[in-house]
């Protein structure tokens, strides 16, 4: 399962060619996985209340066509793997049926008061397992 969350550029988003600008890729992710938390029925202050949150581990991007001024990103969120303490996302970034960008994130799940890695619940890796992808070999 895919979730989609629709993001349109503006001219904040860009440089001076009116291009996005790199970074705002991982903003435009960031948001998509908390449009994705909701949909689960969850936010981050629901979580952080909890003592679960979200921190980014490692972050791999690969830059294919630049996205411009106006257009409208189909943010496309899966989940590829949960573990115990953390999950991989993978974000791509979809102008008029054409991949832009793609961003795969190793996210760490800890205590946001004490900042340590802590197991995520069988409740919450239920609720990301709907967005598991299938690997290439399995299909």
């Amino acid at each position: 399962m895919i979730h989609s969350y629709l993001v349109r550029v503006y001219y904040q988003d860009t440089d001076a060619g009116a291009i996005v600008y790199h970074s705002k890729y991982l903003d435009f992710a960031e948001r998509a996985r908390s449009e994705l938390l909701v949909e689960m029925g969850l936010s981050n202050k629901k979580l952080i209340e909890q003592g679960v949150a979200f921190v980014l581990r490692n972050a791999n991007i690969q830059y294919k066509a630049p996205a411009r001024l106006d257009d409208v990103i189909d943010v496309q969120t899966s989940v590829k793997e949960i573990k115990n303490a953390s999950l991989v996302m993978q974000h791509k970034f979809v102008v008029e049926g054409k991949e832009m960008v793609s961003i795969e994130l190793q996210l760490a799940v800890i205590n946001p008061m004490t900042l340590t890695p802590i197991r995520m619940t069988q409740d919450l890796k239920e609720k990301f397992t709907r967005y598991i992808l299938e690997n290439e070999e399995n299909k």
